[in-house]
């Protein structure tokens, strides 16, 4: 269906405003995805409004989903990957019709799925419209992890003398392997597609005295999904040494490797690092999953202010934005953000990353390897010459690479890199520190950007409440130094969010993160304190001249919205970060 109808009908019926609809409209082409998941993703829209309009306009009958018809018997009618892949998802069956529900009636390739198990089934087909919502209800309901596990388990006959034989068998399939490795090979398959279900961004396996233990981290922090016998530590990780093209009897350093696969039916990325222990090698896995990674601007978090800001910097010819952050803060996903928003015909983008991520389309990236002399300063020399509009470069460790990258952003160039610093102001003296000329920084920065990723709450089932005193005296404190322009917006009076968790977010009380931000431009007047005697004291002024909101400014913006909670923000910032 064409997004722009869609949108076209959400603006008549005044559920969204034009302004909104247009820039949907572009995001939609940026992320790649269709309108109604960004549109439940954003909870722009109640999702059964959306799905009615969509009814109407296609001419497919809509059907709210009952959770109770769906027996086992029923969920078995289409397969887990087919419901993933085209989401479809069986509502209900008698003796001669099978109804459906479609998230994309219009899908050619769901329809011929669906015709065809209907015809194997050797019974009628009714289609229905469903929405987003209980679309992902129902996909919930598949979760064969540990029923896979269990039943891989069974076929395992633990020999504390002796490891399972190894086999160099690369392929992640079920049933790629026959005999003793078959279970190993399901149990890694299946611990790999509980993780994309799961949207964990790493996966550690690791042996402990008695046990070995599985743990995902998910939206941050780390949790133990499986326990298993200790005696099959070491087969596991050899099949996932074999899946990385590692060494399988090198027991005794750590080794890192690579690969890719496909699970439900998206091309993915696992970076895998072994370590060893004394009970045995540890294996930590980071998933590198685009649908999940790759983002779009609202979806990390930057609105109002600070989006405007960070717009205005990139539609400039040339100048470097540098975002920093400690490491795990999401810098390089709103690199890649940005990188998307840049990303045309007419521009040559090439990259630097150690390593690399997420593969973009119409971008040169390239993967920097110390051991061999390529780093990013040599790196940055050659990209010099491959005739670029637009240098990423994945972190400025050192004084070569600092200076080589305000050269590129002096000549026309805009770079994008990464920093290490606390917050942005901290930017302009950690450059100095690296031996960056001063005079070449006002013509060579555009934009330094602090950020931080704060759980983001439940849409489900958080519920707000009155702030405590103390905490209303920290929300007055902050509100107090931010510009009229931000203090206009905010709703009185204060309330702030919190969740107690539902079926939704699996009863955590969060789903997903966002970003916080603070935002610094090079004005003229911070130019001129760049040029002339500067000192930090002066530099914070000038950025409660800019009406620079602070991290923690931001963090408490989001939390009165309802979209992170307050413990957090109050947690991952501090009272000295205020200007």
């Amino acid at each position: 269906m064409d997004s722009k109808l869609l949108l076209d009908e959400l603006v008549n019926r005044k559920l969204i405003d034009e302004a909104v609809g247009n820039r949907l409209f572009s995001d939609t082409k940026i992320a790649k995805k269709h309108i109604e998941d960004l549109l439940y993703e954003r909870r722009l829209v109640d999702d059964v409004e959306v799905a009615k309009i969509k009814s109407s306009l296609l001419k497919v009958p809509f059907k709210k989903v009952d959770l109770e018809k769906l027996t086992s018997d029923v969920l078995k009618l289409i397969p887990e990957d087919n419901v993933i892949n085209y989401k479809v998802v069986p509502l209900s069956k008698t003796k001669d019709m099978m109804l459906v529900g479609m998230l994309y009636p219009d899908d050619e390739k769901a329809q011929e799925v669906l015709k065809f198990l209907a015809k194997q089934n050797k019974i009628d087909l009714g289609v229905y419209l469903i929405s987003r919502g209980d679309y992902d209800l129902v996909r919930r309901k598949y979760n064969p992890y540990l029923n896979d596990v269990s039943a891989a388990l069974r076929f395992v006959t633990p020999d504390k003398n002796k490891a399972l034989p190894q086999r160099k068998i690369v392929s992640l399939e079920e049933g790629s392997a026959q005999g003793e490795e078959a279970p190993i090979i399901k149990i890694v398959a299946s611990t790999f597609r509980e993780a994309i279900i799961q949207k964990a961004s790493d996966i550690h396996i690791e042996p402990q005295r008695d046990r070995l233990r599985i743990r995902f981290r998910i939206d941050g922090y780390l949790q133990e999904v499986l326990s298993l016998p200790i005696e099959l530590q070491q087969p596991i990780v050899s099949r996932i040494k074999v899946l990385a093209s590692l060494q399988i009897d090198e027991m005794r350093t750590p080794q890192d490797g690579r690969f890719r696969t496909v699970i439900m039916g998206r091309d993915i990325d696992f970076r895998v690092a072994t370590f060893p222990t004394p009970v045995g090698e540890k294996a930590a896995l980071r998933v590198l999953d685009p649908t999940v990674g790759l983002k779009g601007l609202d979806e990390l978090g930057i609105v109002g202010s600070n989006r405007a800001i960070i717009e205005t910097a990139l539609h400039k010819p040339y100048g470097m934005i540098l975002m920093t952050g400690p490491t795990g803060s999401g810098k390089t996903t709103t690199l890649y953000a940005l990188m998307q928003i840049l990303n045309t015909e007419q521009v040559n983008i090439v990259s630097l990353e150690d390593p690399v991520e997420y593969f973009m389309d119409g971008l040169n990236q390239s993967q920097v390897r110390p051991e061999i002399g390529y780093d990013f300063a040599s790196g940055l020399r050659q990209i010099l010459r491959q005739d670029p509009d637009i240098i990423m470069i994945g972190e400025i460790r050192d004084s070569e690479t600092a200076k080589l990258a305000i050269h590129a952003a002096l000549t026309g160039h805009i770079v994008l890199s990464t920093l290490h610093t606390n917050n942005a102001t901290s930017v302009i003296p950690r450059l100095l520190d690296m031996g960056v000329d001063k005079f070449l920084l006002p013509a060579a920065l555009n934009l330094m950007a602090a950020q931080r990723l704060i759980r983001r709450l439940c849409d489900y089932c958080k519920k707000s409440t009155e702030p405590t005193a103390e905490v209303l005296k920290i929300i007055e404190g902050s509100i107090k130094l931010m510009s009229e322009k931000v203090k206009k917006d905010i709703a009185k009076p204060y309330l702030v969010y919190n969740s107690p968790g539902c079926a939704e977010c699996k009863n955590k009380g969060y789903s997903g993160r966002v970003a916080i931000f603070e935002v610094f431009e090079m004005t003229r007047h911070l130019s001129d304190l760049v040029s002339g005697e500067m000192n930090e004291t002066k530099i914070l002024e000038e950025a409660k001249n800019q009406g620079m909101l602070t991290l923690r400014q931001d963090g408490i913006l989001k939390a009165l919205t309802g979209l992170v909670s307050m413990d957090d923000v109050l947690g991952e910032t501090t009272a000295a970060a205020e200007i």
